[in-house]
């Protein structure tokens, strides 16, 4: 079964993030809500707390296949202020393992180099932070081993494209329907 971690800091996109967990469980991949703030707890940026499955010190990244980073401003720059997870961030790309992230978080990528290159998209306001991207405004862009999407109204695709690249563009197809989502 692939392994699946999404990060949380203080301030993330509730939606974002809660929307990759929920679809990708439902899909039958295993998925860790990891905390980045020392806490088992996490409140987002709507003052929404969530109960995380492991702190970041207790993550096996051996036994992860995918690191996902949710959006919302402040989350973005507590994720990107985490050493400890840009170095796995940076690991997983040199390796040509899954990343993602969604909203403000792909300026994360651009600001290490990461979609240089590729095609990515982000919020709007952060398509200046691509940095040496083909930036689109599709809803969500697989390149290669790296997975981009531009916000809270694209969860669901963003969610969708993981399980594709996991389980395949059926399995994503019939969890899209089942959970009536229409493109």
């Amino acid at each position: 079964m692939k392994r699946i971690a999404v990060f949380f800091a203080e301030g993330y996109e509730e939606i974002e993030g809660l929307t990759v967990v929920d679809i990708c469980r439902r899909s039958g991949l295993s998925v860790d809500m990891v905390s980045v703030s020392g806490e088992r707890s996490v409140k987002g940026s709507h003052d929404i707390t969530v109960k995380m499955d492991k702190l970041f010190a207790e993550a096996d990244f051996e036994q992860y296949d995918m690191l996902v980073l949710p959006g919302g401003l402040k989350g973005t720059q507590g994720l990107e202020n985490h050493e400890k997870l840009m170095e796995q961030i940076d690991d997983f790309y040199a390796k040509g393992k899954y990343i993602a992230a969604i909203c403000a978080a792909p300026s994360i990528f651009g600001h290490r180099g990461i979609v240089k290159g590729r095609r990515a998209c982000c919020y709007p306001s952060f398509e200046g932070h691509l940095e040496g991207a083909q930036v689109t405004k599709g809803p969500v862009e697989i390149d290669g081993h790296v997975i981009t999407s531009r916000g809270m109204g694209t969860s669901i695709p963003f969610a969708l494209a993981i399980v594709s690249v996991f389980c395949g563009q059926q399995a994503a197809d019939d969890m899209a329907e089942k959970i009536v989502y229409r493109a």
